[in-house]
């Protein structure tokens, strides 16, 4: 695949389109997944995981995180077989995609990291503090707890919808989850900045623990269990 050379505003990925219908076990072993046959929702069924062949800004053979939407017909290269006859029935394609559909990449310590204009973040939850047992915590709307960037550590207030949560394969052959957003938008695809207001008073709630931080309901925790070293 030397050969495919990214043109500006574009990076050459391989996919496998296989790749996030498996689960493995923590003995090792591994189940298939049939996603698609009982979820519509393609953010969760769609293959996000690629390997970069070339771009101009992530270096070759990284694994990133892309919009599922970006393994289409519509970016894929599909003469690429004419570069070598063992690709032809293979579950990995390859995809010429735009940066701006590319949110993650991993280091050389299988940390991800965003890349520009993107950020992290975690939702923030309201605990119910009634005398009922098993009620789960409120998310509080449009807001978010950002893990990376210049406002991390901190609880911004956010335009409405921002809050992307990519579905992906991690490295343990386990379902990960991550959100992304863009705090200070993006002047090249027009996109308005997305963290409109840091709320001091919520931030202070986390810290203290009286508010949760999460991706769901189900894994809200306190910022301390979260970030041991908080």
């Amino acid at each position: 695949m030397s050969n495919l050379k990214h043109v500006e505003g574009r990076l050459i990925v391989s996919v496998d389109l296989e790749g996030k219908n498996w689960h493995t076990f923590e003995s090792g072993q591994k189940i298939r997944l049939e996603r698609q046959y009982n979820n519509l929702n393609l953010r969760e069924t769609a293959p996000v995981n690629a390997i970069v062949i070339s771009g101009a800004n992530i270096p070759k053979g990284s694994e990133i995180l892309i919009h599922h939407n970006a393994p289409s017909d519509t970016n894929r290269i599909h003469n690429y077989s004419k570069l070598s006859g063992k690709e032809t029935g293979s579950d990995i394609k390859h995809y010429s995609i735009p940066e701006e559909q590319c949110f993650l990449w991993k280091d050389v310590n299988n940390t991800w990291q965003p890349i520009q204009p993107y950020q992290t973040a975690l939702r923030v939850f309201k605990p119910y503090t009634g005398i009922l047992q098993g009620i789960d915590p409120i998310v509080l709307k449009n807001t978010l707890y950002c893990t990376s960037g210049e406002f991390k550590g901190k609880v911004v207030y956010t335009l409405e919808a921002c809050d992307y949560q990519i579905v992906f394969q991690d490295i343990n052959g386990q379902e990960g989850n991550v959100i992304r957003f863009r705090p200070n938008g993006d002047e090249k695809s027009n996109r308005e900045p997305e963290a409109v207001a840091i709320r001091n008073d919520i931030t202070n709630k986390v810290n203290n623990g009286e508010y949760l931080v999460g991706i769901t309901t189900k894994d809200a925790k306190p910022i301390k269990e979260l970030v041991p070293d908080y």
